[in-house]
């Protein structure tokens, strides 16, 4: 491999966890497979987890079944605002399974079907007569009245959108709301009649049994989306049955997180040495911060210079990661390796592909010159639960794009791996950097994906290509900063069409250049995202700079497409 190691500083202590690997199902092994094997002895839900990742069994958890519902990652992360861990599991899981898993509780969630129709999503009825509590949102609300006998049906009036609710009787479910809400529907059945033995709580004009509860059994539900922002009361909603109803534990806190993990990764690695793959993203950031409060000098972060870069970036992390953590911190310069094993891919699966081989293959040159007296068995990656969830990484999940350290790692990886962040969402992945003492410009630094540019040339990459995509990137990340916009927009990609061209006219003659796409997106967790709006002005200063500054760009378009149906990488 091409490649020159330069070290910087010496470290000081501290550290992470271990996890098992994409979609808890990756065989057992050692070195080799890049895996270590579940300690059998340990509750199903810790092995489906991952050893050393934070969560369950150390916590009350709430498994939120997907029925297809466009907020499932939502209701998931409202549940952990709660202060209470929560995973999500397809609806075909069978029942014995999802009980095998001991969760405190579970919430039915929404889902695009109607109940009746044939083929449409369905739920064993012994989940009800389990003991464990259940909530159902929407399409889950509309299962489980019909799974005990109510009446599910159209009314002839769909409600999308912010409905007036009536809240006739409290219960434990609403508890203190008052007589009028606005909630958020998006159905065209309503359940009709409750199931015997449930209170009816609320109604809409097209939902006569807009909520119910049987406190005595544990179940409750409602016919509205209290996981999304338009939703009165929503996460009081949810609270109440977290909390009064199922009586989960409110310890899902950033502090126990950093507590768990440190514990965990120290039992797990013992004496040996860690090498922390850093990318200077608050993810791998986070990682490396964590392992370092476990070990100490026995981590040894790695920063592969790729060449794939935005501006400036290389010398940033050099530059502030050290200056923050005191971690010892090698640099390899890989970029020609990189570039030339992209050569003329065009395919974007097949870039991720080959970004993470080359990764590993950097990280293992380096465990091979840092050998000293023994050799370096773990590598550490700042892998989120959005990677895991996007890459196919859980039973029954569709894999969207390979994330180049989920699905993209090689068959052959000579490490066991070491996830400490893979069941966390980005959000609680800075709160936890905020407990560890890491400063704002590290925590609060916008995503950046770990291929780097790649994803964002719409082509062959080339130096050429990056070298225009890098200026232009620059000039829009300068001007939102200098907007004061960097913390209200979540990430800011800028997409070069390297095999688009288009007419323009440019100092009284004619170009055929390529155009760039700006994409702004607003976020909490980047399962779902929508499209920043931009101020007018801002856009003009971004555009005019980028065509005058930038050779071979002559337009600039913005992408407005929220995350569903576009995902916010190009690629």
């Amino acid at each position: 491999m091409n490649g020159s190691v330069t070290t910087a500083a010496e470290p000081t202590e501290e550290g992470c966890r271990r996890r098992k690997g994409a979609g808890g199902g990756a065989p057992p092994g050692g070195r080799g497979t890049g895996r270590l094997r579940c300690d059998d002895r340990l509750p199903p839900m810790a092995q489906q987890a991952g050893v050393g990742a934070p969560g369950a069994p150390s916590h009350d958890t709430v498994l939120v079944i997907d029925y297809g519902a466009q907020y499932a990652q939502l209701i998931a992360r409202r549940v952990r605002e709660a202060h209470v861990f929560s995973e999500i599991l397809p609806h075909t899981t069978p029942v014995a399974d999802i009980l095998a898993r001991r969760p405190s509780a579970i919430i039915l969630s929404g889902g695009p079907q109607s109940v009746y129709a044939p083929g449409a999503p369905t739920v064993d009825p012994a989940l009800f007569s389990a003991g464990v509590p259940v909530l159902g949102i929407c399409y889950g609300f509309q299962l489980m009245a019909a799974a005990l006998g109510g009446e599910v049906s159209r009314t002839g009036l769909s409600e999308f959108g912010r409905t007036g609710t009536h809240v006739d009787r409290p219960g434990m479910l609403l508890g203190d709301l008052p007589d009028q809400i606005r909630t958020w529907m998006s159905h065209g059945d309503a359940v009709r009649r409750a199931p015997d033995g449930f209170t009816v709580l609320a109604r809409t004009e097209g939902s006569p049994v807009a909520a119910f509860e049987a406190p005595a059994r544990k179940l409750a539900g409602v016919q509205w989306h209290p996981e999304v922002a338009h939703t009165e009361y929503g996460q009081a909603v949810l609270e109440h049955f977290l909390v009064d109803i199922a009586g989960c534990r409110t310890d899902w806190t950033p502090a126990g997180i950093v507590e768990e993990s440190v514990s965990a990764i120290r039992e797990l690695v013992g004496d040996r040495r860690v090498l922390c793959g850093l990318s200077g993203g608050v993810d791998s950031a986070v990682a490396a911060a964590l392992l370092q409060r476990a070990i100490g000098d026995r981590l040894v972060c790695v920063f592969v210079d790729h060449g794939l870069l935005r501006e400036g970036e290389s010398e940033q992390v050099q530059r502030d990661f050290v200056a923050a953590t005191d971690v010892r911190l090698v640099v390899r310069n890989v970029a020609r390796t990189f570039l030339g094993a992209l050569k003329g891919v065009t395919d974007p699966e097949t870039k991720r592909k080959i970004i993470g081989r080359e990764f590993i293959r950097a990280f293992e040159a380096a465990a091979r010159e840092l050998h000293e007296d023994e050799p370096i068995q773990f590598l550490a990656q700042g892998t989120l639960y959005p990677d895991v969830v996007e890459s196919g990484g859980g039973d029954g999940a569709a894999n969207i794009k390979s994330h180049h350290n989920v699905g993209g790692l090689p068959p052959d990886l000579r490490f066991d791996l070491v996830e400490p962040l893979r069941t966390l969402f980005k959000d609680e992945v800075r709160a936890v950097g905020t407990e560890l003492g890491l400063p704002d410009e590290i925590v609060w630094r916008q995503p950046f994906p770990g291929p780097g540019l790649a994803i964002r040339i719409i082509g062959e990459v080339s130096e050429e290509r990056l070298a225009v995509l890098r200026r232009a990137d620059a000039i829009a990340r300068e001007e939102l900063t200098a907007a004061g916009l960097d913390r209200r927009i979540w990430q800011f990609p800028v997409v070069l069409l390297a095999d688009v061209r288009s007419v323009g006219v440019q100092g009284d003659g004619r170009t055929y250049g390529n155009p760039v796409v700006l994409r702004p997106v607003t976020s909490e967790d980047a399962m779902t995202a929508d499209w920043g709006r931009l101020p007018y002005d801002l856009l003009e200063r971004i555009s005019t700079r980028i065509t005058n500054e930038v050779s071979g760009i002559n337009r600039v378009v913005v992408d407005v497409t929220s995350k569903p149906p576009a995902t916010i990488e190009w690629e």
